[in-house]
């Protein structure tokens, strides 16, 4: 078995469609030229069958026996040929299929992990979905049909000339009528691409309506406007379901033409290779070569619109994936000095010190989402790390030290126990089973994992759907807790529980992050409570600070924020 392309996958081409798909090419450039030499050979040899069977009809009408046997071994010899070049061109052509699939599936997942939060504002979710379901295809595809596309040329140029050397009249009208006839369909190509890229366009966009509904779709049941998104989605659902009829009767016309040209061209020459056999210019054997060439050059010629529609549909494919790898992050590292001590956010005078459980309670959540990733370095921003300027700290480090975990992060596919502790700590490998287990106990997420039928070896669904919102919030907590970074950033991590669970959460998180650094961003009065330093932050600015209990007494737009009104 071939092993596919290395963990690096390169750095590639960006200049032009084209030229990516160019740079796809020389990366597989061995295995390329051996599929085409394979291909070129396949297509050889059923290229000389018709003129082999042309010659054994004669040695019959002659009755030459050593003749027929000869030219009987020579077709069994290009049958064995033509079997061991065909399964060699197919495993070929699925392995250059999916090395230049998978290259750009490496190539695209690691810029959109690089990318992070730039991702999303730059593209639309169906944009990115459509890009891995159809256009990373289209580029595998690309390769795949330069193999049968180089020996169909091959094999046409034999057929031309074998056919010129018999008789120049039949040679001339199978030269010009195979141009001719891929000349015919070339017009129909521009509109089927055109169809196909509205079609294209108009799935892009219903995907994301349906990634807008499926991750609002509590809060739209809450204001009733569930019917109302329904109905849209059902709207645009049936226009892509036009736009594909419509792409469907092109490619029917395509087909139709494909089969009735060629056909056409088959008649032609047998008719007029029929009339030269009568007239005793050709033998019998050349009358049926003839006709087994034309109906041999269908297989070419097909491929070669093939061959023009793959190519095209590589060419966009190959600009929309450049288009997104081409997209540089927002937020950029530098490569200074580790700093580490003291977190500061200039703009708004958030101070977070070390070994402290600070919370950051806003009037306006917005401001303590803009804090959070500042000092975590998802937005730019004024911000201090000990001694040093955070923006000067390599982008990977800073990840390594500082995690912010949101309500917006997600659970991915795989079993529990790997999805939550994804690093090791101290050399313990990740799975480690008191970890997880004293992680979880924090996180008040026992009883989720208890309700699994195989405990932390449940297979976790596509972003932990089978979980309620309380339910991700918690195991969230637990897997950011079991990072265990040098600096905690967590956002309003639960707003989502009920306050009994809350009040325990809060407990247990100021006994379990004792001496590290930890930012609570929250209005819980439950949490608050339990924090060493209150920042009470407004209009994105600090306006008092201190422990929960003196701020509820001294400052009453603080009281009025963290009570709701209700002090």
């Amino acid at each position: 078995m071939r092993s596919l392309p290395d963990a690096d996958p390169g750095v590639p081409d960006l200049r032009s469609p084209l030229r990516y798909l160019w740079w796809n090419a020389r990366r597989q450039a061995p295995a390329l030229l051996a599929g085409i030499g394979y291909a070129i050979l396949w297509w050889l040899v059923q290229a000389l069958m018709p003129y082999v069977l042309g010659k054994g009809i004669e040695a019959v009408t002659a009755k030459d026996t050593d003749a027929l046997l000869t030219w009987a071994a020579v077709l069994f010899g290009l049958g064995l040929v033509q079997a061991f070049s065909g399964i060699m061109r197919h495993r070929m052509a699925v392995y250059n299929w999916l090395a230049a699939a998978y290259r750009t599936v490496q190539l695209t997942s690691r810029h959109a992990a690089r990318l992070g939060a730039t991702l999303p504002k730059r593209l639309s979710t169906g944009e990115v979905v459509s890009v891995g379901n159809s256009d990373i295809a289209h580029i595998g595809s690309s390769m795949d049909i330069l193999l049968r596309a180089t020996g169909s040329v091959v094999a046409i140029v034999t057929v031309t000339v074998i056919l010129i050397s018999t008789s120049l009249p039949l040679g001339l009208l199978v030269l010009f009528g195979v141009p001719l006839m891929a000349v015919a369909v070339g017009p129909l190509l521009k509109p089927l691409h055109r169809r196909q890229a509205r079609q294209r366009e108009l799935t892009g966009d219903l995907s994301t309506r349906a990634a807008d509904i499926v991750g609002g779709l509590r809060v739209l049941r809450g204001i009733g406007g569930e019917q109302v998104f329904a109905t849209r989605y059902r709207e645009e659902s049936q226009r892509v379901r036009h736009a594909g009829v419509r792409v469907a009767r092109v490619e029917s016309v395509l087909e139709g033409a494909q089969i009735l040209l060629p056909g056409l061209l088959i008649a032609i020459v047998t008719g007029v290779g029929a009339s030269f056999a009568v007239a005793g210019q050709i033998p019998t054997g050349q009358l049926v070569a003839f006709y087994l060439y034309a109906v041999f050059l269908i297989g070419p010629m097909r491929t070669l619109t093939e061959a023009a529609d793959k190519l095209t549909k590589g060419h966009v494919a190959a600009g929309r994936v450049i288009r997104i790898l081409a997209i540089e992050p927002e937020i950029k590292g530098g490569k200074g000095g580790s700093g580490g001590g003291v977190l500061r956010d200039s703009y708004s005078g958030v101070t977070v010190q070390p070994g402290v459980l600070t919370a950051v309670a806003a009037s306006s959540p917005e401001d303590a989402v803009a804090i959070a990733d500042r000092l975590g370095r998802y937005a730019d921003g004024d911000v201090t790390f000990g001694p040093a300027d955070l923006s000067s700290l390599p982008l990977d480090e800073i990840r390594r030290r500082i995690l912010v975990a949101h309500n917006g992060d997600r659970l991915f596919t795989g079993r529990l126990r790997d999805e939550l502790d994804v690093r090791p700590q101290n050399g313990a490998a990740p799975g480690d089973e008191g970890r997880v287990k004293e992680a979880l106990h924090v996180a008040c997420a026992e009883d989720i994992v208890e309700a699994l039928p195989d405990g932390l070896d449940t297979w976790v669904a596509e972003a932990g759907r089978e979980f309620s919102g309380g339910q991700q919030q918690r195991l969230r907590l637990a897997r950011a807790l079991l990072a265990d970074p040098e600096v905690l950033i967590l956002v309003e991590p639960t707003s989502a529980v009920d306050a009994h669970s809350e009040a325990r959460i809060a407990q247990r998180l100021a006994e379990s992050r004792v001496g590290r650094t930890t930012l609570v961003c929250t209005t819980s009065p439950l949490v608050l409570d339990r924090t060493d330093h209150v920042v009470y932050v407004e209009d994105g600015r600090v306006l008092a600070e201190g422990t929960h209990r003196q701020l509820l007494d001294s400052s009453p737009a603080y009281a009025a924020t963290v009570t709701r009104g209700e002090g």
